[in-house]
């Protein structure tokens, strides 16, 4: 599944998705809070700058301002790092776009530790649960550049508010082959297995299939999910390969508290109570350092991924 050597940044997808789909969507708008270069709404901005409004660093305000732009019959993307989006915003996301349901998209760039050197402050690993207590909030992690523009494409064309979950590191592009398609809510077996379910979302998923391959010399044979909605969950999916593989291990690069461990977990307690191991960020704060170093110490690189599957269905 994987392309060799070909890595891209989701937030770069993301810029030039919105570039791209600015010019059949013309009630598309963009806001950004002073970080247009670092989100890559830069590339809308050049192209269409009547419709981009930086708000400069106030990022609750832009969230009001999309809340009234989209009453108005706009399409409002607010974009700004997650940490800011889910976090500094948190109120105005609940109030003023999610309790009237408004046609407002969020995309949060730089989510999870692979910001890196920007360190812990700026890590953010709790949007995934802050987004998944609002109610009617659709919540999309692409795994690579491909799924990154489907994610954008879909969240505009659907009604209602989105949170477009996007990272700063290049990861390798996995869902080029002509058999993909996207579909909010359901996710994807990139690989059939028997002895244990890998369920994953964002960058960890070329993680999971390049451990799962380890795995199969070493004898296990591991079903990978890709779980690119978080909410709504692909419940159906998630059960079934529990009920033929009966363990699961969910991973992700964010808290295992609240996050798509968290969701697999409730889902299954209710339909099929299987053991599970939650691969993530283990109630810690993340520290500076290079993404890479940095998804190494975590276990979140496809060699701390192979250890702890390994050590969990042995």
């Amino acid at each position: 599944m994987m392309s060799d050597g070909k890595k891209i940044a989701t937030r770069e997808a993301y810029g030039n998705a919105l570039a791209e789909f600015g010019e059949t969507q013309p009630r598309l708008v963009v806001l950004d809070a002073d970080l247009a270069a670092a989100t890559k709404t830069g590339v809308f901005q050049k192209k269409f700058p009547d419709r981009h409004i930086d708000c400069g660093i106030a990022e609750a305000n832009m969230m009001g301002i999309a809340a009234g732009l989209s009453l108005t019959g706009m399409i409002p993307v607010a974009s700004t790092f997650a940490m800011f989006a889910a976090g500094r915003a948190f109120e105005q996301v609940r109030n003023s776009i999610g309790y009237p349901h408004l046609n407002v998209k969020i995309g949060a760039t730089h989510a999870g530790i692979t910001v890196g050197e920007d360190g812990a402050t700026h890590q953010c690993n709790e949007d995934i649960a802050l987004m998944r207590t609002i109610p009617g909030m659709t919540i999309l992690n692409p795994s690579d550049a491909v799924e990154a523009r489907a994610c954008v494409k879909a969240a505009l064309e659907m009604t209602g508010p989105v949170y477009m979950r996007f990272g700063r590191a290049a990861v390798p592009v996995i869902n080029d082959g002509p058999d993909y398609r996207f579909r909010i809510g359901k996710g994807q077996i990139l690989k059939e297995g028997t002895d244990v379910t890998i369920v994953a979302t964002g960058l960890l998923v070329s993680s999971a299939l390049e451990a799962a391959q380890k795995l199969e010399a070493e004898g296990i044979c591991a079903e990978v999910i890709n779980i690119c909605t978080i909410k709504p969950l692909d419940v159906d999916l998630i059960v079934q390969s529990a009920r033929k593989t009966k363990r699961v291990v969910t991973a992700e690069e964010h808290s295992v508290i609240g996050g798509l461990g968290g969701a697999v977990c409730e889902a299954l307690s209710e339909n099929e109570p299987v053991p599970v191991y939650r691969i993530g960020i283990r109630d810690v704060f993340g520290e500076s350092g290079s993404a890479s170093a940095l998804l190494k110490k975590y276990r979140l690189d496809a060699d701390g991924v192979l250890e702890q599957v390994r050590e969990f269905v042995k």
